[in-house]
């Protein structure tokens, strides 16, 4: 069971997320999360130093919790199809959804901080993207394909969509003919 101050942190967390996607990162202040989380200053900064600190907080949380993390299906021997189909439908979502996305505000993180944390955020997502391809391929569920060919469309399509939705509003059509698009590189044919 989670601690009080994890349990806090936790919250600070799941309600920045929500700030963070809304303002951007640069136009949050430590003094808007006290805000939205009725908290001292005393007791926020007990837990995040700054909204550096807290972002990437987020962003690490973000990137090992959700569906995009696949590794725990890989080793329980999930077929390669299945966690591919959770995925896509996972991405298609998020793009659908551009006022809950952070792709903007790590932009913006990306300008003001050093890079090296998104560096090492894109190499494991990376590696997590080909270590599924290659399960699929040597499962015979996917087709042999280039996996850092396809490794970089699936990336940068689909970050450049929930970047771009932010901006110029994407119709449902656009992101499952990206999805399907992934889903005939890996699998052929077409999926209806």
């Amino acid at each position: 069971m989670p601690t009080k101050g994890e349990q806090t942190r936790e919250h600070i967390m799941d309600v920045s997320y929500a700030l963070f996607a809304e303002n951007g990162f640069k136009q949050v202040t430590m003094k808007d999360v006290c805000g939205i989380t009725d908290m001292s200053r005393g007791g926020l900064y007990s837990h995040f130093s700054s909204t550096k600190e807290l972002f990437e907080a987020i962003l690490e949380r973000k990137t090992s919790t959700d569906e995009m993390n696949f590794e725990q299906d890989i080793k329980n021997n999930v077929p390669a199809t299945t966690i591919l189909e959770n995925v896509l439908k996972h991405m298609e979502d998020e793009m659908n959804h551009p006022e809950d996305s952070l792709t903007a505000a790590i932009y913006e993180y990306g300008e003001v901080v050093d890079s090296q944390f998104m560096e090492t955020l894109n190499k494991k997502s990376i590696k997590r993207w080909s270590a599924l391809i290659k399960y699929g391929i040597k499962n015979g569920e996917f087709q042999d394909v280039d996996v850092d060919e396809v490794v970089n469309i699936i990336l940068y399509s689909y970050q450049g969509v929930r970047m771009w939705s932010r901006i110029v509003p994407m119709k449902k059509k656009v992101t499952k003919s990206i999805t399907d698009h992934i889903r005939s590189q890996l699998i052929g044919g077409k999926n209806d």
